[in-house]
């Protein structure tokens, strides 16, 4: 039966097909064209419209930027050697405002001989950050962490060594009675006197130690004042240190936001609400008006300074709802595995619950301190030269009068930079805490 069945076939093949490769439109980009611009009418139209209109832009943006004149010594000169080279009325951007004013875009009027200054506290800042952003380099490296702001903040503001060691000793002083009260008085009441015990000494003590250690050791160097900082060296100072300071106090807030205690609870809504109610440029003109009302006559509070805690209150409120919605996100059996481990409320919340929430809001923590950084620019409107405030003035000398894009589009890059950097790093380590927990 097999054999006349086969004898029947007029063909049968005894060898495979050889591999073909398949169609063109099947394949690489030209399928991702087709697939993702061309897979109907309407995406076409949109897509031949899309193309349209990038070409356009293009087409005028591109020639103003590489046609750029980069030597000139006024906004007339730029225009003269455009007219010489390349036309009367072409495309040309006048870089040369950069090249003339950088110094002032970057460290506002901080004095050309102690450039090196800010940038090697800049330096040695980031380079301590470091073990924190990256778990994997050596722990010991955190002791520089510790005291690369006092490092900072003496190479920027200069004057003597004992101010930023005194106030260093306050901080130590908190630490010491915390450790001595953990055990005796119990986890709240040393929290709050870590806090308090260093605020009196900086109120009443820091600065009779620091004056009477300056007239015994007078070590330091050239001071320099607040008003000359500014650029981007300022927009640095004020994120960085609003950044780095609204977290922990985000954090404790949320904390505060969720307590069984009452006078925690109200005291923290209270401040979330009034601070997140207000615009920032409000408190900022609080800070610079009204705040020395509430000082101790003769008191000179530093203007960068009060816009620092200022723009640190402002986004710890922030911070603090962002960590409230990942505390909320955990379910409640975190909470109880805590429970049943023996685990009292502050150990639970470093070692369980913390984590995880922390692990939620990267997003939301990332993109609140991004719009911190941004919000920087607001402190022109109380004096202060930021880029934009810098950008004013340049405009406002009869050299570059007239020059708008070419500022503008220099300050808009050097944001973007920060803020692209703060987002590749929010992904970073959503990816690493990813793969840590499969």
């Amino acid at each position: 039966m097999t054999q006349q069945s086969s004898q029947s076939l007029a063909y049968v093949r005894t060898e495979m097909i050889p591999e073909q490769t398949p169609p063109i439109t099947e394949v690489g980009i030209i399928k991702w064209i087709r697939e993702n611009l061309f897979s109907g009418v309407l995406n076409s139209i949109l897509t031949i419209l899309s193309l349209f209109v990038i070409w356009t832009v293009l087409s005028h943006v591109v020639p103003w930027i590489f046609n750029g004149i980069w030597d000139a010594g006024s906004l007339k000169e730029c225009r003269e050697i455009r007219d010489a080279t390349l036309g009367a009325n072409a495309s040309a951007a006048c870089w040369a405002v950069l090249t003339e004013r950088w110094n002032q875009l970057l460290f506002g009027f901080y004095p050309d001989h102690l450039y090196l200054r800010p940038v090697f506290a800049f330096l040695i800042f980031m380079f301590a950050l470091t073990p924190v952003l990256f778990s994997d380099l050596p722990r010991k490296m955190l002791w520089l962490t510790i005291a690369s702001p006092f490092i900072a903040y003496w190479l920027i503001w200069g004057g003597t060594i004992w101010g930023p060691l005194a106030v260093a000793a306050g901080f130590v002083l908190g630490a010491v009675a915390f450790q001595l009260l953990v055990r005796t008085a119990g986890t709240l009441a040393a929290v709050v006197l870590a806090i308090v015990v260093p605020i009196l000494y900086w109120l009443f003590l820091a600065g009779p130690i620091t004056s009477g250690l300056s007239s015994m050791l007078p070590i330091g160097i050239e001071a320099i004042d607040s008003k000359s900082l500014g650029g981007f060296m300022l927009a640095i100072i004020i994120g960085l240190a609003g950044i780095i300071l609204s977290l922990p106090l985000g954090v404790l807030l949320a904390l505060g936001r969720q307590s069984d205690l009452f006078i925690i609870n109200k005291f923290s809504v209270g401040f979330i609400e009034i601070i997140r109610g207000v615009p920032l440029i409000v408190w900022l003109f609080t800070a610079s008006l009204l705040l020395n009302y509430f000082l101790p006559p003769g008191t000179n509070f530093d203007l960068v300074l009060r816009v620092i805690i200022m723009v640190t209150l402002f986004s710890a409120a922030y911070i603090a709802e962002v960590v409230r919605g990942g505390l909320a996100a955990l379910p409640k059996g975190q909470y109880e595995a805590a429970d049943a481990l023996g685990l009292d409320y502050w150990k639970s919340m470093r070692l369980i619950i913390l984590p995880q929430a922390l692990k939620i809001s990267i997003p939301g923590i990332v993109n609140t301190f991004i719009g911190l950084f941004k919000d920087t620019t607001l402190v022109v409107f109380i004096g202060l030269l930021d880029p934009i405030g810098l950008s004013n003035a340049i405009r406002a000398t009869t050299e570059w009068n007239g020059i708008y894009w070419e500022l503008f589009a220099f300050i808009g890059f050097m944001f973007f930079i920060f803020c692209f950097g703060m987002g590749r790093y929010s992904m970073y380590l959503e990816n690493k805490l990813r793969r840590e927990h499969r």
